[in-house]
This record gives structure tokens, C-alpha cells and sequence, in this order.
């Protein structure tokens, strides 16, 4: 048995496959669905269906080679590695998830963490509380005032408590969202690439957060919503496994606990320039990070057209500045889209858009946390868009953190 593993009193479900591979380049608790899933190598190519379903360490036996791949295929399974030092006990998290009375942290009340809270109070009524932490405390006994006082649409529908937050105990909760932010560039910048702007300034915060998240033994779920989304969650999961000396002995976060959540409102984008140029969007999709590399397509199977989809990518990669341009920073969408209905969508395990740990980067697409870990959505991808794909993914796995 592996050190720190309990004895199952009685068979459990879901079935659990042990690994160990390098956690730096794999993921920690995945959700399969067919038995050759568990042999497929850490990369972008797990956004497309698996290709065989072969057993290659299984029994000897075709009955037992049968019988097991339909244990998986019919009740579904988890591949848990335990390259991770806490991967016994996030995996009792997960596969014992809330269906309500979340507890929420919510850190930074600037614009987008002020909207992001407003959107979280009204649609929230699987939230118990949201507690708000912002270094200027007259913002947070002003949010805890106002917000406390709205009502609720249904006389039956619960809403979200606001409270200030415990500064000492900001990760006693089931769900932390990140939304402060340091360096944004005014609205005169010259700066293209606004959200990579902010990188080195936000890890620099971000770093005593992971910290803190590894010293409270936190087994929630960190939603990073400051820009740049996709290397901040790589940030925070590689500063997370940190000791007091600075090495890595992964007992910090594991890498399905970190999700970066910027995406959401690039899809409302590219839905919104779609039908302002009379684009067919129904099978429409939005990959990668939230910013530059971004890839917009009009569909993502046969039906995809590259020519209208680049086009489309543009219009959406730049939309934030059309609202620079009339003189106002562009936070009320992302704050909606890309945060507050995304993350509800998380809790409720519903399909959303999020940055999520695949082969040593965070990418993002579309995935479903479940009771057997993070399920991406893998879907029939036309080879010209799994080109642009590739592209992207290959971007940002050459990175420096």
C-alpha cells in the first residue's frame, strides 16, 4: 500500500488507478472514461477523443481485459497520481462534493473584484456566505453594508451572506477567488498585450497566497481571475509547492485545484461579434489564454471555416480596447462572464470555460469539475483548428516562470 493510504472498509466507487509521473508536466486527480485514457500522454492532444482503448498493463486474460474496460466505460473511473504529496486527501474532497452552502473567499474589491462580488450575490443561491478581503477596509464594509441589503428576486431563492473576511483565516472555505491586481495599465497605454503587462507584478502577490494555501492545507478550489489567468495558475500551483527553503516537494496545491478563469468572456465576445457579422456560432469554441494566442472558431468540427474564424479571433482578441477607446476600462463582461458565471458554473459541475492543467501549462478550454476529478470536453477537432491549436499551446509551454 502506498505510505499514507487508508484501507476501504468496502469497495468504493468510482474505481481509482494509481500512477507516478513527474508533477510537473502531469495532472494529479482525472476523470476517465475509457480504459485507454489512462495510457495517453500529457498534452493538448487530451482535448480530441481518445484514440484506442488499449490495455497494456492490464490482466492477461481477454475476460478480464473486457470486464475491466467496461467497469470504466459504464461507471466511469479516477487516475490519481501520487507524485502529489496530498493527493489521498484532495481526492476524498472531490469525491465527496458540495451541492450547496459553499463558502466563498473572495480577495481584491477593485472593479472587476466589485462586480465579479455583485454577480456572485445574485446568482449565487448555492452560496451560504462570500467573505471579502481588501487591504482598504472602508471598501469592505461598504460592500458588506450595500450588498446585505439587496433583495432577492424570489421570496424562496437563498443569497449569499456578505461578511468581512477573517485575514488570519482567509482559506477556511470551500471556494477562493483571486481578483486583485497590481500594474493595470491606464487607459493612454501603448501597451498591446495589456493582461501580460501585469505578470510580474501579480505573481510577485500572488506567491504569498500559494503560501498561504499550502500552509492551511487547503483542499478548495483557487479560481484566479487577475490577468494574465493562465500563467498566474501555473504560478500559483509551482509557488504553492515551495518549502520555507524554497525547494519543490509537491505537498503544496494540487495542479486541479488551481483554475485560471478569463475565457468566459471571450466566448460572450466572439457569440457577440458572431451574430454582428452574421457568423453561425451554434458549435462555436474559444481556446487557449485570455489575450494574445487567443484562437476563436465559428465551429470546431467539419463545419469550421479558418478564414472566418481568424477574422473572428481578431474582433475578439481586441474588444477590450474598442471599450478603451470610449474612455472606460473594460471590467463589467469579464467580471460577469469570465468569473462569476463561470465559477457558479464550476460548483454546480457544469460545462464552462477555464484555464486548466494540461502537460505542464494551463490552458484553456472547456472541462466540468466532477466526484471523479476535472472531465475535459473532448470533442472531434478539425485538424486545421487543432493546427492553430497547437500553436498556441506550444507558446505558452515555452514560458518562463
Amino acid at each position: 500500500m502506498p505510505e499514507g493510504a487508508v484501507l476501504a472498509e468496502e469497495a468504493c466507487s468510482p474505481l481509482v488507478f494509481l500512477t507516478n509521473r513527474d508533477p510537473l508536466t502531469s495532472r494529479g486527480v482525472t476523470a476517465i472514461s475509457q480504459v485507454g485514457e489512462l495510457f495517453e500522454e500529457e498534452g493538448i492532444e487530451l482535448l480530441k477523443p481518445c484514440k484506442e482503448d488499449s490495455l497494456v498493463s492490464a490482466p492477461n486474460s481477454d475476460k478480464d481485459r473486457e470486464t475491466l474496460s467496461q467497469l470504466v466505460s459504464n461507471d466511469g473511473a479516477v487516475l490519481l497520481n501520487t507524485a502529489f504529496g496530498r493527493c489521498y486527501d484532495f481526492l476524498e474532497n472531490v469525491m465527496n462534493p458540495k451541492r450547496d452552502g459553499y463558502k466563498v473567499t473572495l480577495v481584491g474589491l477593485g472593479d472587476v473584484g466589485g462586480t465579479v462580488l455583485t454577480g456572485l450575490k445574485l446568482l449565487g443561491n448555492d452560496i451560504s456566505e462570500v467573505a471579502v478581503f481588501d487591504p482598504y477596509e472602508p471598501m469592505m464594509a461598504r460592500y458588506e453594508i450595500e450588498l446585505n441589503q439587496v433583495l432577492p428576486i424570489d421570496d424562496d431563492r437563498s443569497m449569499p451572506v456578505i461578511k468581512i473576511a477573517d485575514p488570519d483565516h482567509l482559506f477556511d472555505c470551500d471556494v477562493f477567488i483571486f481578483t486583485a491586481s497590481k500594474g493595470v495599465p491606464g487607459l493612454g497605454t501603448t501597451v498591446k498585450d495589456v493582461r501580460m503587462a501585469q505578470y510580474e507584478a501579480n505573481r510577485g502577490m500572488l506567491a504569498s497566497y500559494a503560501a498561504m494555501a499550502r500552509q492551511a492545507h487547503f483542499q478548495g478550489l483557487f479560481c484566479q481571475v487577475s490577468d494574465p489567468v493562465d500563467h498566474l495558475s501555473r504560478g500559483i500551483f509551482l509557488d504553492s509547492q515551495k518549502d520555507q527553503e524554497g525547494h519543490m516537494d509537491f505537498m503544496g496545491l494540487m495542479p486541479e485545484q488551481v483554475q485560471g478563469f478569463g475565457l468566459g468572456v471571450m466566448a460572450a465576445r466572439a457569440a457577440y461579434y458572431a451574430k454582428k457579422n452574421e457568423i453561425e456560432f451554434e458549435k462555436g469554441r474559444v481556446y487557449g489564454p485570455h489575450g494574445q494566442g487567443l484562437i476563436a472558431a465559428n465551429s470546431f468540427d467539419e463545419d469550421y471555416n479558418n478564414e472566418v474564424s481568424c477574422h473572428l479571433t481578431d474582433l475578439t482578441r481586441t474588444a477590450n480596447l474598442k471599450v478603451r477607446d470610449l474612455g472606460f476600462k473594460p471590467y463589467i463582461a469579464p467580471g460577469l462572464s469570465s468569473a462569476a458565471v463561470s465559477i457558479l458554473r464550476l460548483m454546480k459541475g457544469q460545462v464552462h470555460y477555464g484555464a486548466v492543467p494540461m502537460g505542464g501549462t494551463y490552458f484553456g478550454c472547456r472541462s466540468r469539475f466532477t466526484s471523479h476529478g476535472i472531465s475535459l470536453e473532448r470533442e472531434n477537432i478539425k485538424d486545421d483548428l487543432m493546427k492553430r491549436i497547437h500553436e498556441t499551446y506550444d507558446m505558452l509551454k515555452v514560458f518562463e516562470y
